[in-house]
Parts: structure tokens; C-alpha cells; sequence
């Protein structure tokens, strides 16, 4: 069943959306040629603890999958998302995909943004930009009275109209307690289809679109997700409340995407 939040879990929510999105702001400031995706996990889990939080994604592993091993999820270029942190070190004109949550109160944000490392090319920046379009646009679809297959819609006419393709095997999801909670939220699918949105409903909107082929393939760590034909992918993401004023960002703090 969907989970609809009452005013005082909306609160906590609130908080713990801000917490994402400051860290991921100060996150980014660290990316630069040179750094290892390591070295920003471990910054991330120097923030949890400084804010006394807890990690979302350390430890978690659903359907079978090994736990995961990191508190943020660093996937590069081709990799899709659920990269795992390691040595791997940014170079110029990458770019750097980090998916990151943090627990507050017994309630989930979740939040991440595609970041290039220095100068990346104009195609990867046209990728990055109908990325973002595309999450805002499903976003605009959070209003009371829509049907989820709305806010899927908009996401596909927007990312697909550029000429790029949706990856269909992830999806967004409702948040709250849990991390993942019901409904699934496609980033494609035709309007008018799904349950009605409602006031209290929490959703986490995240888009990922590929530079050529939309299919998926799962590395030996049985985490990392790349891109078939090893071309870019991006991925945005926002944890969002339908309220009776319309879709409010949790995870949207100053300087955030």
C-alpha cells in the first residue's frame, strides 16, 4: 500500500531532505581531476557522522544482492548507477553520477545529481541538461488528482524528444521509513494510467537517460550498472512531497540541482 505521511512525518522528511542536499552540495566542491570516488565516500561518511545521521545505503541489499559496501553510490561515465566507491580516480572530462540518502528520524531522503569533472564535451552537457529537464518535468506532474502515468509521461516526452533513451530497468519509488516503498515510479509509460496522486504521497523522482542504447548490464560486483554499448549515461534524482500548494523538494537545498 502507498504510504501517505502525515504533517509531522513530512517534518522529519523535510530534514532529512536537506541533510542530502547539503551534503551533496558540499560533495560536489570536492569533485575535481584526480580525486578518487573512495576518497568522496569517505567524505560522505564523515558528514553522517559529524550530523549524526544514518546511512541509507550501507549495509542495504535487496533481492538477494551482497550488501552494499558504501555510504554513496559513485558511478562513472558509462556506469549507469550503484557504482561502488574504490580507486578509481576522476579524470578531466568525465562525468561523476552520486546517488546518496541519509536517515533522520526513522525517515529516508534520497537524492542524486550527475556532476562533470572539469570541462566535459558538448554532448555529455546536451545529455546532463535533458536529464535535469526531464526530472523537473515529472516533477510538475506532482499535483493532487494526477495519476502516476503522468508523471512518468513527462519524463520520457522530454528525455526521448531530445533523441536519448530511458533506462527501464530502474525505477523511482515512494520513500518514507523505508528507502524503497510502493508505488515504482517508470521514467516512461503513457499519461493517465496508474493510482491517482494524493496530498502526503512521497516520491523519489530519478530519471536516468543514456547517450545511445537503453540496456542495462550488471557487473561481477553484482551492484554496478553500466550502459550496453559503454556510452554515457546520467542520472538526477529528488525526493518530492505532493501537497495541497503542489510538488514540494525535500532534497532541494541552495545550490543544488
Amino acid at each position: 500500500m502507498i504510504q501517505l505521511k502525515s504533517e509531522s512525518e513530512l517534518e522529519r522528511m523535510r530534514v532529512a531532505g536537506r541533510h542530502v542536499g547539503d551534503i551533496l552540495v558540499w560533495l560536489r566542491g570536492l569533485v575535481e581531476p584526480g580525486i578518487t570516488t573512495a576518497e568522496i565516500d569517505r567524505a560522505a561518511q564523515r558528514q553522517i557522522e559529524q550530523r549524526k545521521l544514518e546511512s541509507s545505503f550501507l549495509g542495504y541489499g535487496p533481492r538477494g544482492a551482497p550488501p552494499y559496501p558504501a555510504v554513496i553510490c559513485t558511478s562513472v561515465n558509462e556506469e549507469i548507477v550503484h557504482g561502488i566507491p574504490g580507486s578509481r580516480e576522476l579524470k578531466e572530462g568525465d562525468v561523476l553520477k552520486l546517488d546518496f540518502g541519509v536517515i533522520f528520524e526513522g525517515f529516508h531522503g534520497d537524492s542524486a545529481v550527475s556532476i562533470p569533472v572539469g570541462a566535459i564535451d558538448e554532448k555529455a552537457r546536451g545529455l546532463l541538461d535533458a536529464t535535469r529537464r526531464a526530472l523537473y518535468a515529472g516533477i510538475e506532474q506532482m499535483r493532487e488528482g494526477n495519476r502516476l502515468g503522468d508523471v512518468s509521461s513527462a519524463i520520457q516526452c522530454v528525455a526521448e524528444g531530445e533523441g536519448y533513451s530511458v533506462v527501464r530497468d530502474f525505477v523511482g519509488h515512494g520513500i518514507g521509513r523505508s528507502l524503497h516503498e510502493p508505488p515504482q515510479v517508470p521514467n516512461f509509460g503513457p499519461p493517465g494510467r496508474g493510482p491517482r496522486l494524493r496530498v502526503g504521497m512521497v516520491l523519489a523522482l530519478e530519471p536516468m537517460v543514456n547517450l545511445g542504447e537503453a540496456g542495462v548490464e550488471i557487473l561481477e560486483d553484482g551492484w554496478t550498472a553500466t550502459t550496453i554499448d559503454d556510452k554515457l549515461s546520467s542520472h538526477f534524482e529528488h525526493t518530492v512531497a505532493i501537497t495541497s500548494h503542489g510538488p514540494e523538494i525535500l532534497t532541494r537545498v541552495s545550490g543544488s540541482h
